[in-house]
């Protein structure tokens, strides 16, 4: 029942990957679109907290055939790793359990009918971006970096990590583009200038957006 899969996703962490999910599902749902969020940023999974979701998924169907049935808020539809740990306990887990994870979120969640079902992707390029490329088919990605060179280097590796999975990339978003104080109108760039522009540029892609602090 879900139209399109659309990947949240970033080289490291710390660069507002989460905050752009968000949004962008946000954004979706104000267009009167059925929307999925899914958090499996299982190193940080902060998407319940940006939610404001307080219900924990239930469970439903017949013994040995349930389904969870995700929490709501503001129209969205939420699913996260979060919601499997106690607060400040941290998700020590290997290479298979992560991949059961993606295949629990994606087969055994009563997500019902969506137009776009948004995925929270943690940092990096390993076991759970490849499981999630296993599993379902993913429409696109999008990658978000800030100005900084540190930021770009490791978005570069998430590009060709997409580009070998087959998954293509929609564009960029460069978070932290720059900070307009209270007293004037100036954009301070303060940490650099352009490296999402230069991505974008690489890799033939789309700038998406500039974001600011």
């Amino acid at each position: 029942g879900v139209s399109s899969v659309v990947a949240v996703s970033s080289g490291k962490g710390g660069v507002g990957k989460s905050t752009v999910a968000v949004n962008l599902a946000l954004s979706f749902a104000r267009l009167g679109w059925k929307v999925g969020l899914m958090d499996i940023d299982v190193y940080g999974p902060n998407i319940p907290t940006m939610m404001g979701v307080m219900d924990e998924p239930r469970l439903e169907g017949e013994e040995g055939k349930e389904r969870l049935v995700p929490p709501e808020a503001y129209g969205v539809r939420v699913m996260s790793s979060g919601f499997l740990v106690k607060e400040e306990q941290a998700l020590i887990w290997r290479g298979p359990m992560l991949h059961s994870l993606v295949t629990q979120f994606c087969t055994q969640v009563n997500w019902g009918e969506l137009d776009v079902l948004v995925v929270d992707m943690p940092p990096g390029t390993g076991d759970i971006q490849l499981s999630l490329a296993q599993v379902t088919q993913v429409d696109g990605a999008i990658l978000v970096t800030t100005p900084q060179e540190v930021s770009a280097q490791d978005v570069r590796r998430a590009y060709r990590m997409f580009e070998t999975v087959k998954v293509p990339v929609f564009g960029i978003v460069e978070n932290m583009s720059y900070f307009v104080c209270d007293g004037c109108t100036k954009k301070h760039l303060l940490l650099g200038q352009g490296g999402g522009r230069k991505l974008a540029q690489k890799f033939g892609t789309e700038l998406l957006a500039e974001l600011p602090q």
